[in-house]
Parts: C-alpha cells; sequence; structure tokens
C-alpha cells in the first residue's frame, strides 16, 4: 500500500525558515520522482520543486529559486523542502508527490499547511 505522509507544517514569521519531510512507503523511492506542489486558499496547485531519479537532478518554481531547496534520503524514504526566507505568499498546503513513467504513479500525500503570518 502506498503511502507518503507530510510533516514539518506550522506558523512562521517572514523571513523565517521550515523543513518539511514526506516519508514514503509501499513504492520503490530511490525510482521515483519526489516533488513538493503548494495549494493557497482560492488558488490552482502548483509545482513548488522537483528531485529526479536516479539523477537528482532538481528543478524549481522560479518564485522559490533561491529561498528553496528539494533534497531526497534514499534510505529513509524521505523527501524534504528547505524554505527559507519565507513571504507571506509562501502560505499554502504543501504536497508531496511520486512518480515514475516506467513504475507507476502519481501518489499524493494528504498535504501539511505552512502559515506565513506575522
Amino acid at each position: 500500500q502506498v503511502e507518503l505522509v507530510e510533516s514539518g507544517g506550522g506558523l512562521v514569521q517572514p523571513g523565517g525558515s521550515l523543513r518539511l519531510s514526506c516519508v514514503a512507503s509501499g513504492f520503490t523511492f530511490s525510482l521515483y520522482v519526489m516533488s513538493w506542489y503548494r495549494q493557497a486558499p482560492g488558488k490552482e496547485r502548483e509545482l513548488v520543486a522537483s528531485m529526479y531519479a536516479p539523477t537528482t537532478s532538481t528543478n524549481y518554481a522560479d518564485n522559490v529559486k533561491g529561498r528553496f531547496t528539494i533534497f531526497r534520503d534514499n534510505a529513509k524514504n524521505t523527501v524534504y523542502l528547505q524554505m527559507n526566507s519565507l513571504k507571506i505568499e509562501d502560505t499554502a498546503v504543501y504536497y508531496c508527490k511520486a512518480t515514475s513513467p516506467e513504475y507507476g504513479g502519481p501518489y499524493w500525500g494528504k498535504g501539511t499547511l505552512v502559515t506565513v503570518s506575522s
């Protein structure tokens, strides 16, 4: 049974940092592209960052480049999103996604809420 469980969200002040985690199970994590998406109230879900497999190359949305970093630990079946210099407009529910053109998916987590507010 595939499962993705996000954690690490919370309330943070503008300029602060958070690290999100997504623990995966039920599939061969190291073979899957792992991504973080977010959905703000009243807006569509958007891609934040992806890390490919097995190359571990990355790509980021323009509005988070230089502030957010995606990385993975295949031994722990976990993908992370380090978020620095947070802005009010980063407020959203953040979702983890796993996909592989060869092996299956996409699989989604249930999300973790990040609120940036003073």
